[in-house]
């Protein structure tokens, strides 16, 4: 697959607010995302990801998901989400002890199907807080027909410290 993708936008976090990747184009018909080493300022928060038209994130309670827990600590669970003004990011909250961080890849579909709606596969890994290991693996889905052209990242609350986040075009 490497000599598949297409780097079409890039971004290192350093103590940001967020981050936005933007570019999708009718180019591709399907995109992928990175995010590497993602660490946050603050303790026990959220990755979340919401879709971006014309540059600017949708803040709309228009983001549906669902996707498995795999847990260090216990068993396995599911979980789902329909209305909500974002996707989250995996599932485990990260924070400021040492290596808590969180890594996945994502892939896109429909982003320019203004007819369509976007989805979206997600596969994470975390290691959070009291250093527990979660993987997440599902997809979500976002209810508006319209073209989206890029993918806004942030935490609930505080700053990214840190991580790489990388959008590239499959080719067709």
């Amino acid at each position: 697959m490497a000599g598949s993708l297409v780097l079409i936008d890039s971004d290192t976090a350093s103590t940001s607010a967020s981050i936005t990747l933007t570019g999708m184009t009718s180019a591709y018909d399907v995109y992928m995302v990175t995010v590497n080493n993602v660490f946050p300022v603050n303790d026990n928060v959220y990755l979340h990801a919401r879709f971006t038209e014309s540059g600017t994130a949708n803040t709309t309670s228009n983001y549906d998901s669902a996707y498995i827990n795999l847990k260090d600590t216990s068993a396995f669970n599911n979980s789902q989400y329909t209305n909500r003004s974002n996707f989250y990011v995996g599932n485990n909250y990260i924070g400021t002890g040492t290596q808590e961080q969180l890594n996945g890849i994502f892939y896109i579909f429909n982003s320019q199907e203004s007819g369509e709606y976007t989805f979206i596969t997600q596969e994470t890994v975390s290691a959070g807080h009291t250093f527990t290991v979660w993987g997440n693996q599902g997809g979500g889905v976002f209810t508006v027909t319209s073209t989206v052209d890029g993918i806004h990242f942030y935490l609930d609350s505080g700053n990214i410290s840190s991580g790489n986040f990388k959008l590239y075009g499959l080719r067709k």
